[in-house]
């Protein structure tokens, strides 16, 4: 279990202090949001797709206000997609989608459903079981009418599970056709995934995503069926899609993949995710909204602007929101706001304290292929800054990273400073001095991002050239990530990394 580090200033909060909320609840990238509600309590959790640890849990009373408790998946086996959270009797399940990658060792080359379990969701957390389950994604766990357990997969597919919940206990059947939206709607893709089900009042409901989760923005959204058995017939929401991005002019884009869960007041909430309109930098954010039972059993959404005020879901005092991002590195362990994105299985053995700031060990040869640690950003307008000493025959530095092919940054390796931008060495020669010790920060206000550096102890000197970085997101390259900040060190020696500073801009 890792800790979380400290220092953080001034990030997009929800709860705004006076008994209402503002969207997104969890600022920046969290997409394929899971909920467990556990009595008063509820964890959440997202795809953390290439970041190791993995699968970081948060927990809340007032589904506003979310606190990290850890992370379920220390050492993650390949990428990890869109889970699901679950408590069955006395224990806790999350069934993970992993999908193939050229850092996951051994794994091969067809997307595999594993399941972890716990006592607590706060671990300890077994290692992953592979259930055999293949070129699935998506899976979404229910008990039915028959005392059984089942996972609905990506596609409409079904397959049950043994009592233990660690094997499966039969085929996989074909057992749902998703609701059909008309040929001339502007989506991405039909997708039919994020099955998520709930029994509520002699019913079972099945809550899909259609429409693929980027794209236009007008392609995702949320439909709902239900039966009176797990084995069907479902029967369609005759509101479908009852959630779903109209326009572009709305202030959030590709609205889905939704968890419905009863809120602490005994009303109905519904969590998905979105892009924010002018921000897909910052990836699928969370949204939380109020949802209604019509008197004949359907659900809908009522609420026409996300953007806006809305009344929490509960007030409880002492509530408290977020995590530090900020870090000065007092060790004994790696804050748990970082994720090395695309690990090895032993990357965090590369991470060691000395009582003098994080030692990071060099990789490959360059942010391509060095497994940057990278920290979540959730604001339009943000500055970071760390120390940077070299150690030995590397190149450390300070990125806004996306992934091996696009992002930017500085980094020195004692002979000149190199820039990035666009995934790649600019053709820049900044007139920075050479040396093996400098002080980096990067300044991105509303996607207009400036580089600065100076001599420890010295004044800033502002980079010659400024970056525009509004395309740095997942239609330009075709991964499902986001921008972040992120520290490198590529080669054979070791980079010190001394007060990472976070701070948001208004």
């Amino acid at each position: 279990m890792s800790d979380w580090g400290t220092g953080h200033e001034g990030a997009r909060i929800a709860d705004l202090g006076d008994g209402t909320y503002r969207n997104p609840i969890l600022a920046g990238d969290h997409p394929d949001p899971s909920i467990l509600k556990d009595g008063d309590d509820y964890y959440l959790t997202w795809s953390s797709f290439e970041a190791a640890p993995g699968l970081p849990i948060l927990h809340s009373r007032d589904l506003v206000n979310w606190t990290p408790i850890g992370f379920a998946l220390e050492r993650p086996i390949a990428v990890t997609f869109a889970v699901d959270i679950v408590k069955h009797r006395d224990r806790y399940f999350i069934y993970i989608p992993f999908i193939p990658a050229p850092w996951a060792e051994g794994f091969g080359t067809t997307p595999r459903i594993f399941v972890i379990t716990a006592p607590s969701m706060a671990g300890p957390w077994s290692e992953p079981v592979d259930l055999g389950i293949e070129t699935y994604i998506d899976p979404g766990h229910v008990v039915g009418e028959d005392g059984k357990r089942y996972l609905f997969l990506s596609r409409g597919s079904r397959v049950r599970l043994t009592d233990d919940g660690l094997a499966t206990d039969g085929p996989i059947e074909q057992v749902y056709e998703g609701w059909r939206y008309p040929d001339d709607w502007v989506t991405e893709s039909y997708a039919l995934e994020g099955p998520k089900l709930f029994r509520r009042a002699g019913w079972f409901y099945l809550v899909s995503a259609v429409g693929g989760t980027a794209g236009p923005p007008t392609g995702h959204m949320v439909t709902v069926s239900r039966s009176r058995s797990v084995h069907g017939p479902w029967e369609h929401d005759p509101g479908n899609p009852i959630a779903r991005t109209w326009s572009a002019d709305e202030p959030w884009w590709s609205r889905g993949h939704a968890t419905v869960v009863e809120g602490p007041g005994g009303d109905w909430w519904m969590v998905t995710h979105a892009y924010e309109n002018g921000y897909r930098t910052l990836g699928r954010q969370v949204l939380l909204e109020p949802v209604e039972w019509t008197e004949d059993g359907w659900l809908r959404a009522p609420t026409p602007d996300l953007s806006a005020p809305l009344r929490k879901p509960i007030a409880l005092p002492g509530q408290q929101h977020g995590a530090p991002l900020s870090d000065g590195f007092p060790g004994p362990r790696l804050g748990a706001q970082w994720a090395f994105h695309a690990p090895a299985r032993g990357e965090l053995d590369r991470v060691r304290f000395d009582g003098d700031g994080l030692l990071l060990a060099g990789k490959g040869t360059s942010p391509a292929d060095a497994s940057p640690l990278t920290v979540l950003a959730g604001d339009h307008a943000y500055e970071v800054s760390v120390s940077v000493e070299l150690e030995g025959d590397v190149e450390g530095g300070l990125l806004l990273f996306f992934n091996s092919a696009l992002f930017l940054g500085m980094g020195i390796d004692g002979a000149r400073m190199r820039t990035y931008s666009g995934g790649k060495p600019s053709h820049w020669q900044e007139p920075a001095p050479a040396v093996r010790s400098l002080d980096l920060r990067i300044e991105n206000d509303r996607h207009i991002v400036t580089f600065f550096y100076r001599r420890p102890g010295g004044e800033w000197v502002r980079h010659a050239v400024r970056f525009e970085a509004s395309g740095y997101h997942a239609n330009t390259i075709g991964d499902l990530l986001s921008l972040r900040p992120a520290l490198f060190a590529a080669g054979s020696g070791s980079v010190r990394f001394r007060d990472f500073r976070y701070r948001a801009l208004r």
